[in-house]
């Protein structure tokens, strides 16, 4: 029941941040991504914070200073900066494609870190969805983009994040993971503003999207923090290629996006070695 918990948290998880990279993408046409990320991360860290505060726990916990926790926040900055650029330079579609990368490492990481077992038949599924990412990429060939490696650094930051949830103090509720998580956005997206040196611009319309970003980044953070630390990682973590889905249609029917047969190919590289990843981890618990 935890386990099939955890995939439907995580389903909802992919959904939410699907509709929160379009809002970013958007936003971004108008404004500068430092300063989407600092209000991004101050709305967030506000309502984590009254969500905290209305379950009468302490905001400011003693567990923050320990290192699964920093790692988190480091994990966090990378994956959530790194992607920002990338749906805003390369096709929103394409670059969620490379992100359902994040599962195949996050199982591997759980295998080192937490001795999750993971046999054979799951390490060639895992070696199939990366060619799927390299036929996405396409590095050396002439539809290759340096700015699809963005996505492909986030893949490593958000499956760090991803697995250090996994290993934060249990003491630590998931509304008071979300305040820190957001809160670390905010100095962050102030220090690329101020690298950048970009005139802050807002209208109505940008300010709506960020503020819409906001509600379906918080819906989608709470729900993926349920969702990795309902169950094992190897069982939950391939459900996180519905985003894809969700994000295919979302660039399609409003950016316009027509992903060529290559990428959609590699996509379905990484989505069948997800499901065949998922369907071998219920095998063995049988087994078992």
């Amino acid at each position: 029941m935890n386990n099939t918990k955890g995939s439907l948290y995580m389903v909802v998880a992919m959904a939410a941040f699907a509709i929160e990279d379009m809002l970013i993408k958007a936003a971004a046409q108008t404004t500068s991504l430092g300063q989407i990320l600092a209000l991004f991360g101050l709305g967030g860290m506000l309502i984590f914070m009254l969500l905290t505060w209305r379950k009468g726990e302490r905001i400011i916990h003693p567990a923050i200073i320990t290192t699964p926790i920093l790692i988190r926040a480091s994990c966090e900055v990378i994956g959530r900066f790194t992607f920002a650029l990338a749906i805003t330079l390369t096709p929103l579609s394409s670059a969620s494609a490379i992100l359902q990368a994040t599962p195949l490492i996050a199982m591997i990481g759980a295998a080192l870190l937490f001795g999750e077992h993971v046999g054979v038949k799951r390490w060639l599924a895992v070696l199939v969805g990366f060619i799927g990412v390299l036929m996405i990429i396409r590095p050396g060939l002439e539809g290759f983009e340096a700015t699809s490696l963005l996505a492909v650094i986030a893949t490593l930051g958000f499956a760090g994040r991803d697995l250090a949830t996994r290993a934060a103090p249990p003491v630590l509720s998931n509304m008071q993971l979300g305040v820190y998580g957001f809160f670390v956005l905010i100095p962050a997206g102030i220090a690329i503003q101020l690298y950048q040196n970009e005139p802050t611009q807002l209208n109505a319309i940008t300010s709506l999207q960020i503020v819409g970003a906001i509600i379906f980044g918080v819906a989608a953070y709470n729900a993926l923090t349920i969702a990795m630390r309902a169950g094992d990682v190897s069982v939950i973590a391939p459900f996180r290629y519905t985003r894809l889905l969700f994000a295919l249609a979302l660039g399609i029917f409003i950016f316009g996006e027509s992903p060529d047969v290559m990428t959609l190919l590699g996509s379905l590289l990484v989505v069948v070695s997800g499901v065949y990843t998922l369907s071998q981890t219920r095998k063995r618990k049988v087994l078992q």
